[in-house]
């Protein structure tokens, strides 16, 4: 989706997603050190206000100014401070080694510019940083609920892998998360990737 549909979709209710963090981005990244984290894709913010609620220094990229908006509101009721930039990731470069977290969660472009992305992404950890990708896998579109049913914007664990060129991958796999639907509870298939530059 482009920056006005994401805008549209925004405006349409008060939060698409909850105001709580993303349960994988709880699971990998409680425990590390706070330090300088860049969130890729924030959306409406819950996870870039979680991580500066544990004490992280947060820049937040997004390109759409309705969900930046709604950022900042839950980053005020949260009494927390977020640098919120409003930039479309296909060409935001952000400064190389200067973040020792850089979050990617459920940003789904195209093959060619989600490994840019990607690289840029790898290029702006410092020594020892992490990068965490998640995302919704391909097999979601058989096997699991939600997400984009375009194929070529999902993620599998080893294409995500392929494009951390010079990352040591701790963790590279398919993961379930609960999902509850009108007929029943479901459960959505996700990428997880978790690495850190030696």
């Amino acid at each position: 989706m482009e920056r006005a549909e994401w805008d549209s979709r925004y405006q349409a209710t008060e939060l698409i997603w909850t105001a709580s963090p993303n349960r994988f981005v709880v699971e990998e990244l409680t425990g590390l050190r706070p330090g300088r984290a860049l969130d890729l894709g924030a959306g409406e913010g819950r996870n870039a206000v979680w991580l500066a609620e544990r004490g992280w220094r947060v820049t937040a990229v997004d390109f759409s100014a309705v969900g930046l908006a709604k950022a900042r509101r839950l980053a005020e009721s949260r009494g927390v401070s977020v640098n919120w930039v409003e930039a479309d990731l296909r060409g935001y470069a952000p400064e190389p080694g200067a973040y020792d977290l850089v979050l990617v969660a459920y940003l789904h472009l195209l093959p060619v510019e989600r490994s840019e992305v990607l690289r840029r992404a790898t290029q702006a950890l410092a020594p020892a940083g992490t990068l965490l990708v998640v995302g919704h896998d391909l097999a979601n579109l058989t096997e699991g609920v939600g997400g984009p049913q375009d194929p070529n914007v999902l993620y599998t664990p080893e294409s995500v892998a392929a494009d951390l060129d010079g990352l040591d991958i701790r963790r590279a796999a398919r993961v379930g998360r609960p999902v509850d639907t009108e007929a029943r509870p479901r459960q959505a298939i996700d990428t997880l990737v978790r690495a850190v530059r030696a």
